[in-house]
């Protein structure tokens, strides 16, 4: 992309930035909450909505709420409008929260030039079928309504392949619509394009290879998954929101400061001190495993480029009064790590630690993770019945006849042969039935594990 087309996405971004940042925060979820996240296949592959619910896991280990991904591969406005009863309303939500625009925006017809009339009118189509959808979801009065505008199309990254010229812009006026509509109808939304936009260029003028998405500049990895999962909760008004916070003063044996935290105990000697801690919530751990299929991007590459550290994941131990020698930290008489008196009078983030804190949200994790892989093998499932089965009429039939044909397609068809396996034991009630009972026993097991727990802190002059 030449200078002139990249300063003028960085002008879009960082404008359309200022207008989105003036829309009021939304509530965060709250109890029994039912969230479903309808989209493409970027939130088919499952990542951003799991890593919100994993934050409410974590963060609010006391107020349960359900997320369902309603992603489907290749879904356009037209598609998401075609599969909204049986998919999405189907599971009585109490939030809805949409994003499109990727597919919307074509692919290859801007290679034949052009691309201003072509985006326009892919936009155009787009909105058609969104403005019926409007209309069904401002039928159904039962739930909250979120517009999350669609991530980046990474037009400016170094990489020859899957260059679209032109299609950003289109992708901008859909987002454009998205907006208004949420403003027409008084619904909520969340934008992750411009934001994400921003990111990507001014990584980029330091390193031009650097994206949110892959080498097909759409589909986000593990760290973008992670920035758009920020992005929404940041939305949610959740900036600022401490896993807890201790000061203790060592000159006058005093807690100066506990917020979302319980201290109880304290006891403060020469060279000694303990205290008992019991925190409101339970830090983010940072994930450092590549999950997507040949994506090479972690969640903990995303720490490198937005503050959600600073912003979400504090879990604070202050100790103001002691002199400059070095001290040792230890919870349950496990060590954490050795500290002057200075750097533990700044404030030490043990949610950056090897705590028992740590290890117990690291279990909530891949809990999660089991979880949202059986959650995969039901979204392959739905695939196939509304990208395949329905256009030939055996939408939900799921007899040896769908079965057959499936097998069939699968040979020259690489989108039906990725889930031809998964549908051989997904046609059957009884094992789509089995798979949402082990989701919902990982479930609960998760809202046992995740309640934090009594904690003693020492801090101990070292020899």
């Amino acid at each position: 992309m030449n200078k002139k087309n990249f300063f003028s996405l960085l002008l879009i971004a960082t404008l359309s930035t200022t207008t989105i940042a003036q829309v009021q925060p939304l509530a965060p979820f709250q109890p029994g909450e039912r969230a479903c996240f309808v989209g493409n296949s970027i939130t088919e592959q499952g990542y951003y909505e799991s890593y919100i619910w994993l934050y409410y896991m974590l963060h609010f280990p006391g107020r349960r709420i359900t997320v369902y991904n309603c992603g489907i591969g290749g879904d356009r406005a037209q598609n998401m409008l075609g599969r909204l009863d049986a998919d999405v309303f189907a599971k009585k939500p109490t939030t809805i929260c949409m994003t499109f625009g990727m597919n919307d925006s074509g692919y290859f017809e801007y290679l034949s030039g052009n691309s201003d009339s072509t985006g326009k009118e892919k936009a155009r189509q787009s909105k058609l079928y969104f403005d019926t959808i409007a209309q069904k979801l401002k039928a159904y009065t039962t739930a909250k309504k979120i517009m999350v505008t669609s991530p980046l199309y990474d037009e400016t990254m170094k990489n020859p392949k899957n260059y679209f010229p032109g299609k950003s812009k289109s992708m901008e006026i859909i987002a454009a619509f998205q907006q208004e509509a949420a403003k027409t109808h008084r619904w909520g939304l969340v934008d992750f394009l411009h934001p994400m936009t921003e990111i990507t260029l001014r990584e980029q003028r330091r390193d031009s290879t650097f994206t949110l998405t892959s080498n097909d500049r759409i589909h986000p990895g593990n760290a973008g998954h992670f920035v758009m999962a920020w992005l929404f909760l940041k939305q949610q008004g959740l900036a600022g929101k401490p896993v807890a916070d201790i000061e203790i003063n060592a000159t006058t044996s005093k807690v100066q400061r506990s917020e979302n935290c319980i201290l109880t105990a304290l006891s403060v000697a020469p060279g000694n001190i303990q205290v008992d801690y019991l925190a409101g919530s339970l830090p983010f751990p940072q994930d450092t495993i590549s999950r997507i299929w040949e994506n090479p991007q972690r969640q903990a590459d995303a720490l490198k480029v937005i503050p959600f550290t600073e912003e979400m994941n504090k879990e604070m131990l202050t100790v103001k009064g002691l002199n400059n020698d070095n001290f040792l930290v230890s919870i349950d008489n496990k060590s954490i790590g050795k500290y002057t008196g200075e750097q533990l009078g700044a404030g030490i983030n043990m949610a950056l630690l090897n705590t028992p804190q740590v290890e117990q949200a690291m279990a909530v994790l891949w809990l999660n993770e089991e979880r949202m892989a059986l959650e995969s093998k039901l979204r392959q499932y739905y695939w196939l019945q509304f990208n395949y089965l329905k256009e030939i009429g055996l939408q939900f039939n799921d007899n040896k006849v769908a079965m057959d044909s499936v097998a069939s397609r699968s040979t020259r068809d690489w989108f039906v042969g990725s889930k031809k396996d998964n549908y051989r034991a997904a046609r059957y009630e009884a094992v789509r039935a089995a798979w949402q009972k082990e989701m919902d026993v990982l479930v609960n097991e998760i809202y046992k594990i995740n309640q934090p727990r009594k904690h003693t802190i020492r801090i101990v002059k070292a020899n």
